[in-house]
């Protein structure tokens, strides 16, 4: 009788345990409302994103009702974040930061740099739509930042080259910058997501104003494709 009690105990307990696991990944798959999102900091935005990646280097990504979500979504959306990204197919932020339908906005760019329209995108998901992080991610392997090194010319590509090689003229790189140069597209890269957060604070005062009370952050970091591992620069 006393083995046959513990092993209910026991029973019971692992029971319960998977029941508290199960509330908890359904909590974990809730989409965002406005309630939810005005709990998040720009501090506690940022570490969710981290925690995502974790996840998503680990390949522990959540398994969510995505139908679900897309219907919980239909008439009210509340993101907690915003990421400037570029249009590389190895690098969709929902994935690598390992988010799901309503937790962030993308504005997504060859080189992900910032123009006039990103940064009027970026004030409305910041100052009207209550996003408390800005991440500019960039990654290794661009060919954007490819192009703006080797100067490339084609269409309207030579025009959008021309918003990253800025960046190119801080390395103060001397010779022929070329794309061959795996360490100089490297730092190129970095520097331009550096340069893309400069130009998010200076030029938008809505969003300077956001940073400078704390409700808002504005970082930069680097996405490997070859590990997925994100390196966060501030």
């Amino acid at each position: 009788m006393l083995s046959r009690r513990l092993a209910l105990q026991s029973l019971a307990t692992v029971t319960a345990a998977s029941g508290v696991m199960q509330v908890q990944a359904e909590q974990n798959c809730d989409v965002f409302t406005s309630a939810t999102q005005g709990t998040v900091t720009p501090d506690t935005a940022l570490q969710m994103l981290k925690e995502g990646n974790d996840r998503f280097i680990q390949g522990k990504t959540r398994n969510c009702d995505l139908l679900k979500q897309l219907k919980d979504t239909a008439k009210q959306q509340a993101p907690f974040a915003v990421v400037v990204g570029c249009i590389d197919s190895r690098v969709p932020p929902e994935m690598v930061f390992d988010q799901r339908l309503g937790d962030i906005f993308a504005a997504r760019i060859a080189g992900n740099f910032v123009n006039t329209d990103i940064l009027g995108s970026l004030e409305f998901a910041t100052q009207l739509a209550g996003a408390k992080l800005i991440v500019v991610l960039g990654h290794t392997e661009c060919g954007a930042i490819k192009g703006a090194a080797d100067n490339a010319k084609l269409g309207n590509l030579t025009a959008m080259l021309e918003n990253i090689r800025p960046s190119l003229k801080k390395l103060n790189y001397k010779g022929v910058p070329s794309s061959k140069d795996k360490e100089l597209v490297q730092k190129l890269a970095d520097q331009n997501a550096k340069d893309a957060v400069d130009k998010i604070m200076t030029k938008s005062q809505v969003i300077s104003n956001l940073a400078a009370v704390g409700k808002v952050k504005v970082v930069s970091a680097m996405h490997d494709i070859g590990t997925g591992k994100i390196t966060w620069f501030s």
